[in-house]
């Protein structure tokens, strides 16, 4: 049995107002009813799980019984928040975590992850976009850690881009987090995430060197179009999305 994990916790603070973040609207329908749309389409879950800090109470408002709700009490990082979901989902063998502010991901691209997860009995597995430049409005992803890959093609690591080299900087794969794994797996390894980085927050994304320097099966599936990946944490990003939609 698989199950969705929705991250929806933070204010987001960049996009001002007392709405939270998720809840800013593309077209008349907000960011979150959006993803919730087309995880529900994709077939993988009739219930995902939404992990939920600011504006409880109106979210849930907007989503009603459509969802399982999970609070996180403070907004410590997506590890953080993935974690406070365990003793929410007995008998689940695998997990796929999205973000409540990527309103363009489609329900083929949610369920070609789930296949490939499925399919290979990877530990993890994640979508990365390729992009064939960062010009134009490509930009929005320049900022994204970097798919380095070994010469085999099998990915080595995700490098930040404050960390990254020169050379490294020239890579237009990038990681936009959208992950699938095994729980048993996650369950045990959320444990060795720390904090130790600039926002002293735990994250997700250092799973994947976690199961690399374990030998794990990581696999990597390429978005088909890099505009469903698009995040929106800005008014600017808003209107981006708006006009990719």
């Amino acid at each position: 049995m698989m199950q969705v994990v929705i991250l929806a916790a933070g204010k987001g603070k960049r996009m001002g107002g007392g709405l939270p973040k998720v809840l800013k609207e593309l077209d008349g329908k907000t960011m979150l009813e959006r993803l919730v749309d087309s995880v529900m389409e994709s077939g993988i879950t009739n219930k995902p799980v939404i992990v939920i800090g600011y504006g409880t109470e109106i979210i849930k408002k907007y989503l009603g019984t459509r969802c399982n709700y999970v609070l996180q009490t403070e907004q410590l990082g997506t590890a953080h928040a993935v974690s406070c979901t365990k003793d929410y989902l007995p008998g689940v063998d695998d997990i796929l975590v999205l973000y409540g502010d990527h309103p363009l991901l489609t329900p083929k691209t949610i369920s070609e992850l789930a296949t490939e997860h499925k399919q290979s009995g990877a530990t993890l597995s994640m979508m990365t976009v390729q992009l064939p430049s960062f010009d134009g409005w490509h930009k929005a992803f320049e900022d994204w850690g970097r798919i380095v890959r070994d010469e085999n093609g099998k990915i080595k690591e995700i490098v930040e881009k404050k960390d990254a080299t020169d050379e490294q900087l020239k890579i237009t794969e990038v990681n936009p987090s959208f992950f699938c794994f095994k729980t048993d797996w996650l369950w045990k390894n959320l444990k060795s995430v720390d904090c130790n980085n600039a926002q002293g927050e735990y994250y997700l994304t250092d799973l994947v060197q976690l199961a690399i320097s374990q030998n794990e099966e990581v696999r990597t599936l390429v978005i088909r179009d890099p505009k469903e990946a698009v995040g929106v944490n800005t008014e600017e990003q808003l209107r981006l999305a708006e006009g990719l939609l």
